[in-house]
């Protein structure tokens, strides 16, 4: 060979093979962390983040899983490793060895058993009830979590939008109580790290996707709560949030590819024209805005049209259900996200869970948007969901304007009527979530002017109706909040009893004023009573129109009936049975729920003055 052009050779080779040899390979990120044989999809995507771990090639010797391709992106800090996974594979640890000339990386990877019937699980239904809390404005169960190192946003309970140190440990101390009310599933807002530098409590800007913040707990302490909660009856609701991430999240330090995020990572603020997406008549560019637009600058947008972001979102929905032994997942800002991931998405985890049950967050007052991304709505653009439940948020919004009319006019009782008439457009009126509140609305009590008898209808209503039942933690004791404008430190004070000196209890009951104490007795009997009357979880609704500021409806099958009567008017009223002879022909009496008492029901039927009646039917 020429001299010169060995020299040449060995100048560009030598530098390039030091590099190599002096590189400081290493693996800071495994996701997903672990994995198990016997999964419907035998395909496993890893995102493997290091130091130009991209250098090296992967290799893999273990019997029924293979490496099926290897894929280097933009940033060579990262590698996809797309593995097979036969149905056969036996549960073990994979010995994955990366490798580039003499230099070499170990990383033993946990494959497990899933639990026995782990796929088929049942979700949450309509027999349920669901209790929503806010882990850090709930119970303060491990004061020395409350201040973390590392973590930039400290405990400030005088600030409404600080931490306040509620935890893991705190809902697990008091699952007893949510069982107690008669609710039988638990939705915490997210538990996922946020280490955001302010409003971090509310959870919703993750940043890091598989591990619970170390101010809630611990992973290890998120599978004990769904382990105690499932030993007292109830489940346990994950909140999801696919469509953002929060803007500290570790992946913006080292991004992984160009389009990881959408806008090119540039910060292009949603308008929130949320009727976009499935308007005949709208323009692609707004279409765009409502799917790609950011929530804010401490909230980047993911690209799910990116198939590797797509892969990761649909693999940790997967695994946090297999991990923490779920039983559904809510999923918040649910539209937002690209429609054809959230089809992609909603298909890949109802396959994996038949019976699992999700529910989106679609807040519209308008059912044909609601209803578009329900499992089973043919939709006029030919959207295809897999999406088995959604919020309901048209009747949640008919049910307060009703009440809260002076008359029963469009606005009143007769709006509550035609709104709950319309259950035609859903595919699956029965599985929506109805719910009286969120920590995003006004307290009921305060939206309904603290009008107690109010309150008392829109309980009975929401439990009674052919829906899920969801529930918002301190509406049993009539907590209060703003209620004109957005103002969500009021909606989301902590609940009193869950810290230590707090001169009120409403876990026992101490310091509770009368009025509260009644309000607790009467979501306790309500909720218990629900927990057992099949006839309201599986029953038909028929309901007459409005008349004289009243709404009856009934809830009937499997030879048992349950009459539901809202009467607005502040005097008594009685009404002739005879309009109801389709559900009480021969009937002489009915018990009320709630008071135990016999109520005559022989030609006409008394109402007391601003009430809700719960009657089981006598046959």
């Amino acid at each position: 060979m020429n001299k010169s052009l060995l020299a040449a050779l060995l100048t560009a080779v030598l530098p390039a093979l030091a590099g190599a040899a002096s590189q400081n390979y290493r693996i800071d990120h495994m996701d997903p962390p672990s994995w198990w044989t016997g999964m419907h999809n035998s395909k496993l995507q890893l995102m493997v983040h290091g130091p130009r771990i991209a250098d090296l090639e992967p290799t893999l010797n273990y019997p029924g899983v293979r490496i099926a391709s290897v894929s280097q992106v933009d940033n060579r800090n990262y590698l996809f490793i797309d593995l097979e996974i036969a149905p056969d594979a036996a549960p073990g640890r994979l010995e994955l060895l990366f490798r580039r000339g003499v230099q070499s990386l170990h990383y033993s990877y946990q494959l497990q058993a899933r639990a026995p019937g782990s796929a088929q699980r049942a979700g949450f239904n309509s027999a349920d009830a669901i209790y929503q809390v806010m882990p850090d404005r709930f119970a303060n169960g491990d004061a020395a979590n409350d201040n973390v190192a590392g973590y930039a946003d400290k405990l400030n309970r005088a600030e409404g939008g600080g931490r306040h140190g509620g935890d893991i440990q705190g809902i697990i101390d008091h699952l007893d109580y949510v069982a107690g009310l008669g609710f039988t599933q638990l939705w915490p807002t997210p538990l996922l790290e946020s280490n955001m530098p302010a409003y971090s409590y509310h959870g919703y800007a993750a940043t890091d996707h598989y591990r619970i913040d170390p101010r809630y707990g611990s992973n290890e302490a998120y599978r004990q709560l769904s382990a105690q909660a499932r030993s007292r009856g109830i489940g346990i609701i994950q909140d999801v949030v696919l469509n953002h991430i929060g803007s500290k999240h570790w992946w913006m330090q080292d991004m992984p590819m160009h389009d990881w995020l959408t806008y090119q990572g540039k910060h292009v603020p949603t308008a929130h024209h949320r009727v976009a997406v499935q308007d005949p008549y709208a323009s692609q560019e707004d279409q765009r805005n409502f799917t790609q637009g950011w929530f804010s600058p401490g909230m980047p947008d993911m690209n799910q049209a990116n198939p590797f972001v797509a892969n990761y979102l649909i693999q940790n929905s997967i695994w946090w259900i297999e991990y923490a032994g779920l039983s559904g997942l809510r999923v918040d800002t649910y539209g937002y996200s690209d429609n054809a991931f959230l089809t992609r998405w909603s298909g890949a985890v109802m396959a994996e869970y038949p019976k699992l049950n999700l529910v989106g967050e679609e807040w519209s007052p308008l059912i044909p948007v609601v209803a578009h991304w329900q499992e089973g709505k043919q939709n006029f653009n030919g959207y295809v969901s897999h999406m088995p439940s959604m919020m309901d948020f048209p009747l949640n919004d008919a049910l307060r304007r009703a009440l809260m009319a002076q008359d029963d006019s469009e606005q009143g009782l007769n709006a509550l009527y035609e709104t709950v008439s319309m259950d035609y457009l859903y595919p699956n009126a029965g599985n929506l979530v109805l719910f009286e509140g969120n920590h995003d609305l006004s307290r009921i009590y305060s939206a309904l002017d603290e009008d107690q008898d109010l309150f008392r209808m829109a309980l009975a209503f929401v439990a009674t109706m052919p829906r899920i039942p969801q529930f918002y933690t301190g509406t049993e004791i009539q907590m209060t909040s703003t209620v004109k404008g957005r103002d969500d430190a009021s909606y989301r004070r902590d609940f009193p009893g869950g810290w230590a000196g707090d001169k009120v209890n409403a876990f026992t009951g101490a310091g509770l004023t009368p009025q509260q104490a009644d309000a607790q007795a009467y979501v306790r009997k309500l909720f218990n009573w629900r927990k057992g009357a099949s006839v309201i979880h599986g029953g038909k609704l028929m309901h007459y129109g409005p008349e004289q500021s009243t709404y009856v409806y009934f809830r009937y099958g499997g030879g048992k009936k349950v009459m539901v009567a809202l009467n607005k008017n502040k005097t008594d009223i009685t009404l002739p049975i005879a309009r109801f002879h389709e559900m009480l022909a021969g009937v002489r009496s009915g018990v009320d729920v709630i008071s135990g008492q016999r109520v005559s029901l022989d030609g006409q039927v008394k109402l007391p003055a601003r009430s809700a009646l719960i009657l089981e039917i006598e046959q």
